[in-house]
This record gives structure tokens, sequence and C-alpha cells, in this order.
């Protein structure tokens, strides 16, 4: 596998320069004030030095295989301002910002940016067929049956394009709760390597058996084998947890939440405004009147529905959707329970059934964002009925309201949308958004809003 993947880099290389190529070529064409050689070599070999340079530190060749093509469309939204800004300072340092304005650099820059994001996504389609045929996968081999084994073992099944392959696992016993070969003990780490193709050991082992985990990782660096390790850090999921080093020592540091910073909020929030105008005035303007004309058309009732739910610090707050359910319909059944919507739910008024399907009835919280009591991304508020169910079901629930919700979350674009039949399902949509809590970035919004499209026009199982 280690060679498949020097292949592929080799071509996503070949691929990069051939889009710089064409880049220039198109950007040529388009910038006829723009007086240019039909072709410039010291232009062209810059762009490559540059692009290949900033890749450094944007990343974008590193493996991605449990990433998001969301997550590879941001990572090169980054790289290509990291390109634009290094080229065209570059350019002005060497007095060639006459020759290559920065009308003609923005236009290349673009282009290339397209050009190159299309090439990753067929590399990526590539792969994911190789994966499907059995070809490109790496085997693994999993040392230890603690919980993260499980949920490793689970997470490769589900998400095939992480292109692992577990083989078997040892332990000192048979207890590993999946369906995974168990190849022995402990003991026989080292034959098993020598006697089978093993691409990546992933060790699951408790965090204080260190002596067992430091024989393993001795053996695999012995055998020049790569090694993993799966933390248990469950016990830290109420809080931000990070790693660093203090010398040679690593060092697991429970801190303080990104948005607790004010700088963080004050970018957050001047997102948040930005994107909500752009909304209303490309599309709101226009979609608003014409839903609202349909729903009236479709079924008796106001447009809107306003609903409680829980926001930051556990306050009210008025949530917006369009209406997409009968008037006389009930949120709690004869039983006095809340009644999630469910598949297929009677309730669901025809033109209703499109609007949650393609997320269209969530469009007017865009208002509850701008007025400051919603953000773009963030945790889904749920209904007051619901969160009084789950809070004391689900570990850590209350949680999810230590910063703004959002219309949109990490949780729903990894699935966890719709009715939480089980508490297992609320739990795992509650892990999504702690998860998201502690490690927020500008770039981890920008990356769910583009996998939120994504879904819209792919479609989501989960969607009713």
């Amino acid at each position: 596998m280690k060679k498949q993947q020097q292949f592929l880099r080799n071509i996503s290389y070949t691929l990069d320069i051939i889009v710089i190529l064409i880049a220039y070529l198109i950007a040529k064409k388009f910038s006829y004030t723009v007086d240019l050689q039909y072709f410039s070599y010291p232009f062209f070999f810059l762009s490559i030095i540059l692009w290949f340079i900033m890749s450094i530190f944007s990343k974008i060749y590193f493996e991605k295989r449990s990433n998001k093509f969301a997550e590879e469309m941001v990572q090169m939204i980054y790289h290509s301002i990291l390109f634009i800004v290094s080229l065209s300072s570059v350019l002005f340092f060497l007095n060639l910002n006459h020759k290559f304005p920065s009308k003609f650099v923005l236009v290349f820059a673009n282009i290339l940016t397209f050009l190159a994001i299309l090439s990753k996504y067929a590399i990526r389609k590539k792969i994911h067929a190789y994966l499907n045929k059995g070809i490109f996968y790496d085997q693994v081999l999993l040392v230890g049956s603690a919980k993260a084994a499980e949920e490793f073992i689970d997470a490769v099944k589900k998400y095939y394009y992480y292109g692992y392959k577990c083989i078997g696992y040892i332990d000192e016993h048979d207890q590993l709760k999946k369906e995974c070969p168990y190849l022995g003990n402990l003991n026989d780490l080292n034959t098993i390597l020598r006697t089978t193709e093993i691409d990546e050991v992933f060790i699951a082992l408790p965090t204080n058996e260190n002596e067992k985990i430091q024989n393993c990782i001795a053996i695999c660096d012995g055998l020049n084998v790569k090694v993993r390790i799966l933390p248990n850090l469950s016990e830290f999921t109420s809080t931000s947890v990070y790693i660093n080093n203090i010398g040679l020592l690593p060092v697991v540091n429970v801190g303080d939440l990104p948005l607790d910073k004010k700088e963080n909020r004050i970018l957050k929030r001047t997102f948040d405004i930005g994107f909500s105008l752009l909304f209303f005035i490309f599309l709101g303007i226009y979609l608003f009147p014409l839903l609202a004309i349909i729903i009236k058309l479709s079924s008796k009732g106001p447009v809107l529905f306003k609903q409680e739910r829980w926001g930051l610090n556990n306050k009210r707050i008025t949530c917006f959707k369009f209406r997409s359910m009968y008037k006389e319909s009930s949120d709690i059944d004869e039983l006095g329970n809340f009644q999630q919507a469910q598949k297929n739910d009677p309730r669901i008024t025809l033109i209703g059934k499109i609007l949650r399907k393609t997320n269209m009835d969530e469009l007017p919280q865009f208002w509850n964002v701008l007025i400051g009591n919603m953000s773009v991304v963030g945790p889904r508020p749920h209904p007051t009925q619901l969160n009084i169910q789950s809070m004391e079901l689900v570990d850590n629930y209350m949680l999810r309201h230590m910063v703004i919700p959002g219309i949109t979350g990490l949780a729903q674009v990894n699935g966890c949308r719709g009715e939480t039949r089980t508490t297992e399902d609320m739990q795992k949509r509650v892990n999504f958004d702690l998860y998201y809590i502690q490690r927020w970035n500008f770039w981890l919004d920008l990356q769910i809003i583009i996998q939120t499209i994504i879904n819209i026009f792919r479609g989501d199982q989960n969607a009713y």
C-alpha cells in the first residue's frame, strides 16, 4: 500500500503542474487588457514553486483517507489563499506586478483553485472505485480490545473510504465483542508481523498498561511497521483536550474552549451576519415569497412555524421554520410524550416532505442568526420537551448549550439527523456536538457548510 500511496501522490503532483499550466492559459485568454506573451516561463515556474512551497503549510498532499471531500475543499481554499498572497508578494518584490497585474493573478488563482479541486475530486472517486473492488486497502492489526478498538472496527466498516481492512486482533484473552478474528496474545505480535503482511498496527490497550504499549511500539519499530495508538479520552469529553510536548514528554491538556475567546466569538459572529445578509440578498428575497405562496396554497395554516427551543446557556429562544405539517398537528402524543417527526409521518404535508428533504424548512432560521440567538453552524437546538427528556438520559447533554446553536452542525453532516429513536442515537449526536464545541475553528465551520450543501444535492436518508 505504501507504493500505491506514493504512486497516487506522484499523480497528484503531476496533475497539479498540468492544472497550473491550463489555468495560466485560460487566465491569459480572458485577460484581454493584459499584454502577456503567449507563454511566460518565469511566471509558470514561479507558480509551481510557490504552489508546492505553500503545500508544506496547507498540507494538501498529506494523507486524507479519513477526511471528507468538504474538508479537502476547505484545505484547498486555505492553500489557494496562501498561494495568491505569496505569488502577489513575490511579483511585487521582483517588480513584475506591472507585467502580471492583480486582475490577471486573481483570475489565474481562482481558475487554478477550481481546477485543482476538480482534480482532487477525480482522484478521490478513482480511489473509492478501487476500494470497492478490494484494491488499495491497508491491512491493519489491532492490539487490545478496549472500547476504542470496538469503535475503530465500526468506523472502518462504515467509512470504507478510509481504506483500512482489519485482519484481526491480539490480546491476552479473546474478549472483543465485534466480528474480528482473534489471532493470539501479545506475545505473538512479533511472529504475526514477520509472517503476515501488515501495513499498520493500531494499539487499543488501556492507558495504564504503559509497559505493554511500549513493548508493542518497540516491536513495530524494529520491523519498520507503522504504529498508531487509539487513546481512551472519554473521561475528558466534557472539556477541550489537546496534546503537546514538554521536552520529550507528551502532555494531555484540558483547556478552555475555543469560543471562550472573545476574538473567536467576534470572528464567528461577523461571519454569521455576513453569510446571512448574503443569503437574504441573493436567495431569500426571491425564495421566501415563492415558498410562502406554495405553503399557503397547499394547506391551511400559517406560513411560518414557531417553536420554543433552548439556546445559549439554556435560554429559551423562538425558532422559526417554514410550516411543514398540517395546522391541526400536535407535538404531544396520547401519552403526553413529545412526538418527533418520523419517516412517512402522516402529520407532514406533501410540500412539507419536499421542504424537509431539502432542508428548506430551516431557511427562516437565518433570521434567528441575524438577531443573534442562532449561528449558521453549531449544535442543532432541540425542542424544550426533547431537552427535558434527554437531559437525564444522555451523558453531558446540557454541555451542548455552552455555545450558540446552529442551523446546521457537525452531527447533521455526519448522518445524525431526523428522529432519535434511542438514547444511543441521541448520545451519538451529543458526542459530535461536544467534539465541535471543543475543537471549533473557522475552517471547521466552512467545512460543515460545504458538506451541508453537498448533502442537500446528494440527499440524506435521515431527512424526513
